[in-house]
Order: C-alpha cells, then structure tokens, then sequence
C-alpha cells in the first residue's frame, strides 16, 4: 500500500483552514451601501459637491505626542479628500457625472478663510458647511486606521494572519449629505484590510469601484 502524503486528520485539518479562510475573507469583504429612498428627488437640482477632508482616528503602535497625533490623523484624512479627488477626475470622463466636483484646493481654501481648521470640521452642521463652500452637497466621511496608509503599507503579514483573518487596516465611511436640507443621502462603509489596499490611492480606486455600481450621481 502507497503512503499517501496526508493523512486523514491533515486533509481535515487542511479543509477546515481552507473553509475557515474563505469565510473570513467573504466576511472582511463585507461592506455596507445606504441609499435615501428620496435621493432622486432631493437631488434633482444639485449640480456642485465638495470633498472634505476625513475625519480620521489613527492608533498605531508607537506612542505619539499629542501634536504628532493630530497631525498625523490630519494628514490621513486630506490624503483620502485627495486621493477620491483623484478618482472622480479620472473616472469623471467614463462615468459621466451629472455634478461637478468642487476642486479641494478651492474648497480647503474657503474653510481655512472662514477659519474651520481640521480639528473644528465635526462642529459644523452640513448646511453651515454647505453655505461656506457655495454648493448643493457635501461627500464627508470617517476612516480608523491601524497603520499610516497615506505612506503606504508598512505591516508585514504571515500566511497565517490570512487564514484567521489578521490582515486588517481598519475601516471607512464614505456619506453623501444635501446641503439645503442636512439630510444623509448615501453612504458606503467597508472595513480595510491588505486586500483592499497598500496605500490611500489603492484603497479609494478598490472601494469605489465595488461601489461604482452603486454611486448616485452616474449619469
């Protein structure tokens, strides 16, 4: 009789990390799409959105003052404001939006002019902020990260981080809100992990395009 290479408790063992991989990527794909049953109508006449800055909470592993903390969270999130810039005006020739897209430059610009810095963006009201910005709606969000991914991906992972689903970043929130009347007309939430993306640009490009079926404003 031929040896065989695996014995039944190794194939069994080998199944059920299979299965438990599987399982765990189908749940770290997992994401969350919302949709205003009147955005059509409350979006009619929007023809302008602005892209502000992420709202971002950053725990790495190494301590930080203070200052260095809130810098760094600052830079995460402008680096997602650019990096979905970035996308629209890529995608913006393919997709045919029916808005435009207020640069973030202009739009930074009429915030620091009316003295919102970063920190001081959560206090503001959508229609606060869509009266300093001169437009019909606002994309807003919130990103928790374990890593600086504006950098790019710096965490090594093993073979075994994937079978039991150790590969996360963290997760984030993209909204849509109208301007006129505050109110929330999608959102889009997804967790972050090795697979979604090494750094901001990938990880905006990867999400957006899960989501592209989804995103109202498509012609």
């Amino acid at each position: 009789m031929k040896n065989h290479s695996l014995t039944i408790p190794n194939r069994a063992l080998l199944s059920i990390l299979t299965l438990t991989f599987f399982f765990t990527q189908v749940a770290l794909g997992q994401k969350n799409i919302y949709e205003n049953k009147q955005f059509k109508n409350i979006s009619a006449s929007h023809k302008s959105i602005a892209i502000l800055p992420f709202l971002a909470s950053v725990n790495l592993a190494q301590e930080l003052s203070d200052e260095m903390q809130l810098e760094l969270e600052a830079s995460e999130g402008i680096a997602v404001q650019e990096a979905l810039e970035t996308y629209f005006l890529k995608m913006e020739k393919r997709k045919h939006y029916r808005v435009d897209f207020q640069n973030i430059k202009d739009t930074n610009a009429f915030l620091k002019k009316r003295e919102v810095s970063y920190q001081s963006l959560d206090i503001y009201s959508i229609k606060e902020l869509g009266e300093i910005l001169g437009v019909d709606a606002i994309i807003s969000g919130t990103i928790t990260l374990n890593v600086q991914l504006s950098r790019g991906d710096t965490k090594a992972f093993k073979l075994l981080d994937y079978v039991t689903g150790n590969t996360k970043y963290g997760r984030i929130g993209i909204k849509i809100s109208d301007v006129k009347t505050g109110k929330l007309l999608w959102k889009y939430e997804k967790q972050i992990d090795r697979k979604t993306g090494k750094n901001t640009t990938e990880l905006i490009a990867s999400m957006m395009r899960q989501a592209s079926r989804k995103f109202p404003y498509e012609k």
